[in-house]
């Protein structure tokens, strides 16, 4: 469009309200009738004609029945000509303008709902269109529709601003507006993620109060929320005060209380809410009872869990499946009785279900830690035939079983076929091999590690350097521990009480006792706690060298954790005490 039809337009629409368009040189001044002037050039106003799509977020999540009522359903259309125009202009008035009032009269007239979420949508930015939103509402008297709210409330919790959504909210009650079941969800997941815990009731009381009935999955939304964060006590209080007298439990709602108990180990506990399921009318599915016996079978109880499998074969309404039998197979391994989950497995094939990755891998480090690695490489050539591809934790268990048995050289012809396989090493497989090759004395080939580790992107923890480092202070190369120590917090890899003790021990050993004692009180400073081997190492090597003053210093800083006030009664300052060996 030329500057002169754009300029016939402004003033057509103009007219309508008492405003006059007129060019003053290359800019457009919009007047209002009280003389006050908005200068606004063409090309700030995009110099054609404006095609902006009505609501097709609609689609996603604006089209859904309401409580008390559905709502109705709005086609996609274009706002074309002069309302798209207006959308780009009352964008731009808002956002930029000093004087708002100057165009009131005009957008009391122009602006409706719908062009107000199209502006709101414009701007892309919540905190602009919460302004614009209470702008209008205020000096314009404009009740805002449905979808400017659930846009809004949207965007505001996906950018961590709850509490500005919850000012939002009392707008839409205001305009006389309520969830509908999809924004409802939403919040309340958004709001359980960022423990508003009490602004959710609120919302579920204000929505029972107007609308009566819930939606099951809202409320199981919210119990998922709790039960993450371990409160499940708590779940379990709304299923039985809120839930249940206004709208029916289901399956998935007792799954997931079941879920947070055996989590917690109060397994008996869960099996009071399963045995209360059939008084709501809910039948146990193949979720909860593979719940219940991963439970019990963490808890040591695989003969329960046994009997459960039974009852979950004689049901007609689930079978079990790979989780089932995994489950149970893998409480087995923990407890080291290999041949019945061997047994298990064998059964498991027989019946048709096949093994995944996670069941081989139970298996092949059960044989592993019994010591068996005939089985564990029997195991392993199984999971190949049976087409699952070895991972990460496959070898690193089988790198574990080998360096266990003493046969070392296997383990790294295993670190050799992870790399030629892609297969990247975790945290565990570097702390299995440096664990190993120190306990094999072959100090240098775990520092290579280490140096390795350096280059990843691998996370570490203390675990990984610690035996290094006691394998290098235990052969009185001390600076070379200091070094590793640097290179650990280079990583973002903070000592523990662990390699304190190393260090100090490994310092004390070599006469460095000022260093040691500056270890140990750095130790205190970061809130690190020392243990009974920590301060009796430090306080025999203290009166060895005649520094009983230091060693008093040392049992009053260790007397000033309740820990540790046994100290005075159980250390005299002349006393012997051999020094323990750091593991």
């Amino acid at each position: 469009m030329k500057v002169i039809e754009f300029t016939q337009e402004l003033t057509s629409c103009a007219c309508s309200s008492r405003i006059s368009g007129q060019i003053q040189g290359r800019g457009i001044t919009v007047e209002h009738g009280d003389g006050v002037g908005l200068q606004m050039t063409p090309i700030s106003l995009a110099i054609r004609t404006f095609r902006v799509q009505a609501p097709r977020i609609a689609i996603a999540y604006f089209h859904t029945p309401t409580f008390g009522g559905s709502r109705a359903f709005i086609e996609t259309e274009e706002i074309q000509g002069p309302e798209a125009w207006l959308v780009k202009v009352v964008s731009t008035l808002f956002a930029t303008s000093r004087s708002k009032d100057s165009c009131l009269g005009y957008l009391r007239d122009k602006l409706t709902p719908l062009i107000a979420f199209e502006v709101i949508k414009r701007y892309n930015n919540p905190l602009l269109g919460v302004e614009f939103l209470q702008f209008s509402r205020l000096n314009l008297n404009l009740s805002h529709c449905f979808w400017t709210y659930s846009l809004l409330l949207r965007s505001l919790c996906q950018m961590g601003l709850h509490d500005l959504a919850t000012e939002t909210y009392d707008y839409m009650k205001s305009d006389g507006l309520s969830f509908d079941s999809a924004l409802l969800r939403f919040l309340v997941t958004s709001y359980a993620q960022v423990c508003k815990f009490d602004i959710v009731k609120k919302f579920l009381s204000e929505v029972e109060r107007e609308d009566g009935g819930i939606n099951s999955f809202v409320y199981n939304n919210l119990l998922n929320e709790l039960v993450k964060r371990n409160r499940v006590h708590e779940a379990i209080c709304l299923l039985k005060d809120r839930l249940a007298p206004q709208s029916p439990p289901d399956t998935w709602t007792f799954n997931i209380l079941i879920r947070g108990l055996c989590r917690l180990g109060e397994v008996d506990k869960a099996f009071e809410i399963f045995d209360s399921m059939g008084s709501f009318g809910c039948l146990p599915d193949i979720v909860t009872y593979n719940t219940l016996i991963n439970g019990l079978c963490k808890a040591n109880d695989v003969v329960r869990g046994c009997d459960l499998l039974m009852e979950v074969k004689s049901r007609d309404s689930c079978s079990p499946d790979v989780v089932t039998y995994t489950s149970i197979i893998s409480g087995f391994c923990k407890l080291g009785k290999m041949q019945e989950a061997s047994v298990l497995f064998e059964e498991m094939i027989v019946s048709g279900i096949n093994p995944n990755v996670i069941t081989f891998n139970v298996l092949i480090d059960g044989f592993g830690k019994s010591g068996n690695m005939v089985a564990a490489k029997s195991m392993y050539e199984k999971m190949i035939s049976f087409n699952c591809r070895p991972d990460v934790v496959t070898f690193t268990s089988l790198i574990d079983g080998y360096c266990g048995t003493g046969e070392m050289s296997l383990g790294l012809k295993l670190w050799d076929v992870m790399k030629t396989e892609k297969i990247c090493p975790n945290i565990y497989t570097y702390a299995v091999l440096i664990n190993a090759l120190c306990r094999d004395n072959r100090l240098h080939e775990a520092r290579d590690l280490l140096k390795q580790l350096k280059c990843s992107n691998i996370v570490p923890k203390p675990f990984m350097y610690n035996p290094v480092i006691d394998g290098f202070c235990k052969a009185g190369n001390v600076d070379e521990a200091n070094v590793i120590v640097a290179e650990m917090v280079e990583k973002k890899c903070y000592p523990d009480k662990v390699t304190f003790t190393i260090l100090i021990i490994g310092h004390s050993v070599k006469g460095r006792m000022s260093e040691a004692i500056n270890l140990f009180d750095k130790m205190l400073a970061i809130g690190c706690l020392p243990d009974n081997i920590t301060v009796g190492s430090l306080i025999s090597c203290l009166l060895k060298a005649g520094m009983s003053n230091e060693a008093s210093r040392v049992i009053q800083m260790a007397s000033e954790d309740l820990s540790f006030l046994s100290y005075r009664k159980t250390i005299p300052l002349k006393a012997h005490i051999e020094i323990p060996v750091a593991a």
